[in-house]
């Protein structure tokens, strides 16, 4: 007997171990993964908002992804000659991390998110609208990430499929072509602008994200960088009509650059990337690929390479000498400077002393002291950058905003950038009529709506009697001085082919002077009179970043693009489309 009670108080024993192992396996709800996630409609909206938070990295919108394609093009030099060199000139060994590699990995963080969004959000209950809201946002940010990965790398992996990351032959994905990248951003957006709600349908939910408007802009701008013209003209009449919501021009160019409710979302932005008002944010400045803190500062660090290093800035990034003489060419009809100057370069005029009190759509607000900049009266020009000079931008920045004395480098501002705004529908619309029909009515009258904001005179159609006559009003005026300095230049002179023809390109090297002076020089400069040209540095195939070379060591499927192995994408672009001649 007292060997059978050892024995069963044993068993008894064991049992019990074995039943606490059994409650004690239980998962931390805390400590969630992929597998347990994603299976309720709350669950999915978060993830939303989380894809969204990584298109406000370094490496996509808050600071590099956004400015390499402005260095790219020629309206904007590097005054640091340090950082992004190698981007203004064309020419990155596929070495250096901030541009080989940043814009590559944030963007695939939003690629990934997508993806996982897209492949829970059928098995999910939930409404149809909110279905589509949650659908739909994952397509247009998955396309915006492939949008700027083919257009900065030209020959990147399409992974669509979520499950392909669990199977370590399908998660080392191999290149495909720029065409089955575009293909695929043209179906998403496709189904993205039919899922999504306009603006007004929206409401209060629409502030700040994604809609069919938006989808509708960004589908328009992939097809025309395969020049279809034809279907993306029937997407931006669309948009003009008022088919994926009402958009118009604002009263005041300025407003597109201001921070605050009252400006920010507002009636002309298609989309734009969400960033905190400056001293509303957290304190932990997360650079990349962190992000994650509740105490973030939910800025951006644009300003920080746009604003002038003698008022704290870090200096790297000036406007193009070319790109101020373009405006000083031509007044608004009350005589005043083009007011977009104003918000694009920051300058000293001394007509700005004198615009006192008249609020006319020739000028901002009529603001009567134009020559301060971050509160300070100004009397000269600031120098971008203290040792090499140049003028720094204004754009995205708060110089003319005056809402605080003294720039604070990082991740602290809080403009929010404006992707697409609808000037660009218009003026696309007159590109699209200009190549489908020629130099028509129709397409002076969409150019003149932008134009008529800023009291520049009515431009004639007798003034343009052939088709590369207007595209060259177009590419190198209009849109130049509505879009200077922002993000979508450099992608402009892929799709126009100014790097495969000698006349263009040499059009590129002589807007791109710049000089080394020291100075904030504004004088319209020659090969005689400029330092150096970044175009001139250009080698072949380098119109797209590299892809950088330890992606490509750890990844044996990867090629190298074009800038990788030096290629010249001339011949297959002059074999598809023609590159308008040169016209003064």
């Amino acid at each position: 007997m007292k060997s059978l009670t050892i024995i069963l108080t044993m068993l008894a024993l064991i049992g019990g171990m074995t039943a606490c192992n059994k409650e004690l396996n239980v998962q931390n709800p805390n400590n969630q993964t992929t597998y347990d996630f994603g299976n309720t409609e709350s669950d999915l909206q978060e993830a939303v908002i989380a894809t969204y938070n990584r298109i406000r990295l370094e490496g996509t919108f808050a600071r590099v992804g956004y400015t390499l394609d402005a260095v790219r093009g020629d309206e904007v030099w590097n005054s640091s000659q340090q950082w992004y060199l190698e981007y203004d000139n064309l020419n990155s060994p596929g070495t250096i991390g901030i541009g080989d590699e940043w814009p590559w990995r944030d963007n695939y963080h939003v690629v990934n998110r997508a993806n996982f969004i897209l492949s829970k959000v059928d098995g999910v209950k939930m409404s149809d609208d909110s279905h589509n809201q949650i659908a739909g946002q994952a397509l247009f940010l998955r396309s915006l990430a492939y949008y700027e990965l083919a257009t900065y790398y030209q020959t990147v992996p399409l992974i669509t499929d979520y499950a392909s990351y669990s199977d370590i032959n399908t998660m080392y994905a191999s290149n495909s072509t720029q065409d089955q990248v575009f293909d695929q951003i043209e179906k998403d957006l496709a189904k993205a602008m039919q899922m999504l709600p306009t603006r007004a349908k929206g409401g209060e939910w629409a502030k700040g994200r994604a809609t069919s408007g938006a989808a509708a802009g960004y589908l328009a701008r992939a097809l025309m960088f395969r020049h279809k013209y034809p279907e993306a003209y029937t997407v931006l009449k669309d948009i003009i009509g008022g088919k994926y919501g009402n958009y118009a021009l604002t009263a005041d160019y300025g407003d597109n650059f201001r921070e605050g409710m009252s400006y920010e979302n507002n009636k002309e932005s298609l989309f734009e990337v969400q960033f905190m008002d400056f001293g509303t944010g957290g304190t932990d400045e997360e650079w990349t690929p962190v992000n994650i803190s509740s105490q973030a500062t939910q800025g951006h660090a644009v300003e920080s390479n746009y604003a002038s290093q003698a008022l704290g800035s870090w200096g790297d990034l000036a406007g193009a000498p070319w790109l101020y003489n373009l405006f000083r060419k031509e007044n608004s009809t009350d005589g005043r400077l083009d007011p977009r100057l104003y918000w694009t370069l920051v300058t000293f005029e001394t007509e700005y002393s004198g615009y006192t009190g008249a609020k006319t759509a020739a000028y901002p607000n009529g603001d009567p002291r134009c020559n301060t900049i971050y509160k300070q009266d100004i009397t000269v020009t600031p120098i971008s950058n203290t040792a090499q000079g140049g003028i720094s931008i204004a754009k995205f920045t708060n110089a003319r905003n005056n809402i605080y004395s003294s720039i604070t480098n990082g991740l602290h501002c809080g403009v929010n950038l404006r992707l697409m705004r609808f000037s660009d529908v218009l003026l696309r619309a007159a590109e699209c009529e200009n190549e489908i029909n020629g130099a028509t009515q129709t397409a002076i009258d969409y150019i003149n709506i932008v134009r008529q904001r800023v009291a520049l005179k009515n431009l004639q159609v007798s003034d343009f009697p052939t088709k590369d006559a207007l595209f060259e009003q177009i590419a190198n005026v209009e849109r130049p001085k509505e879009f200077g300095c922002e993000n979508g230049r450099g992608i402009d002179l892929l799709r126009w082919g100014f790097f495969y023809d000698a006349s263009r390109l040499n059009q590129l090297v002589q807007h791109a002077y710049y000089k080394l002076d020291g100075k904030a020089t504004t004088d319209e400069l020659t090969a005689q009179t400029a330092s150096a040209s970044s175009f001139q540095y250009y080698y072949k195939g380098h119109e797209y970043f590299p892809i950088f070379q330890g992606t490509l060591n750890a990844n044996p499927n990867l090629k190298g693009n074009s800038a990788n192995n030096n290629e010249d994408n001339g011949p297959a672009f002059i074999a598809k489309w023609p590159v308008h001649p040169r016209v003064n």
